[in-house]
């Protein structure tokens, strides 16, 4: 079976493009809507994403942790944010590789914003057969296709939830 490199999801979300971007280009706030992803440290300190900015992601599955070292590859106030995840470790990034890439793009739509979310397999070089026995081994029987079909989704709805104003 051939591995699936791509997968996203979008939600419509009512807040503008602008303020959903600089919510969600702040590595730092990540886990407050990724169902792994615990946070990240920016390594020079910076808030603000721009491209080439560094940072080191924390992330949880069950009781495995681990991190993960990425670079900002696109920072579009408003339209873009994505990084591309090429190092990691256990406690610090240490291994280095093609792992992933992670882009949002925010589009004005019906008075909000639709926000889609894309992972990218970067592990083009692994055969199939390794790739899909590593993957049902970290993902507990699944691709990582199909795993972070369901952790984009997880991901998009908490991001609305946190980023629509309350009804009175």
């Amino acid at each position: 079976m051939a591995r699936t490199f791509t997968v996203s999801d979008s939600i419509v979300i009512d807040a503008d493009p602008s303020t959903i971007y600089a919510q969600v280009s702040n590595p730092a706030l990540m886990g407050r809507w990724s169902p792994e992803n615990r946070g990240a440290a920016v390594r020079d300190g910076r808030e603000q994403a721009y491209v080439g900015m560094v940072f080191d992601g924390y992330n949880k599955r069950g009781a495995l942790r681990w991190t993960t070292r990425c670079t900002v590859t696109a920072a579009d106030p408003g339209e873009r944010f994505a990084f591309r995840v090429h190092a990691i470790g256990k406690r610090r990034p240490v291994m280095p590789g093609r792992i992933a890439t992670w882009e949002y793009r925010f589009e004005a739509f019906d008075g909000g914003t639709r926000v889609t979310e894309t992972w990218t397999d970067d592990r083009r070089s692994w055969p199939d057969f390794l790739a899909h026995a590593f993957d049902k081994a970290a993902t507990r029987g699944h691709t990582f296709a199909d795993f972070q079909r369901r952790n984009i989704r997880t991901t998009l709805r908490n991001l609305k939830t946190a980023m629509e104003p309350t009804a009175a």
